[in-house]
């Protein structure tokens, strides 16, 4: 399991240049791409502000982790940071997000999975989602994809990162 160190290199790590529609689409078939190699049961989920770009739920994921997704996704906007690495924090402190946060446990969950879409000069604005597989298993999957598509969006702008569109 990752410590909060290494959580927090991840979304330093993770920024993007820009993030468009077709990035949110090429971003979601990416990790469906990747769930469906390890027939993972999951939900996929991107938003930028309050618009839904990308949604796909593949066999076996179920309207469970719609709700997950939402809940994780709240405390990524809420928090600036990912589910994950929230949840972690509140671990390190010993208590845990649904003891400490005052946050209603029915509409935020701290739990892996959800991850901020942050923008080189812009900050965080949107979110990617995974629900379906353990919680560290669901953040490695979002994690997984971010790496790839920063280095393919990286190559596609002819090596030149931070091209604004």
């Amino acid at each position: 399991m990752p410590g909060v160190s290494e959580l927090e290199e991840q979304e330093r790590r993770l920024t993007l240049p820009r993030f468009t529609h077709d990035d949110a689409w090429a971003l979601g078939c990416l990790l469906v791409d990747m769930a469906r190699e390890r027939r993972a049961p999951v939900a996929v989920d991107i938003r930028r502000g309050g618009q839904q770009l990308f949604h796909a739920a593949l066999p076996g994921s179920t309207p469970d982790n719609d709700a997950w997704i939402e809940r994780k996704r709240r405390v990524v906007e809420r928090y600036g940071c990912s589910s994950y690495l929230v949840g972690s924090r509140f671990r390190a402190k010993g208590t845990t997000f649904e003891e400490s946060s005052r946050l209603d446990p029915d509409r935020y969950a701290a739990h892996g999975g959800a991850f901020p879409i942050a923008v080189e000069g812009a900050g965080v604005i949107g979110t990617v989602a995974v629900s379906g597989l353990p919680q560290v298993e669901d953040h490695a999957l979002v994690v997984a994809a971010l790496e790839r598509f920063t280095a393919t969006t990286a190559t596609a702008t002819t090596g030149t990162v931070g091209t604004a569109t």
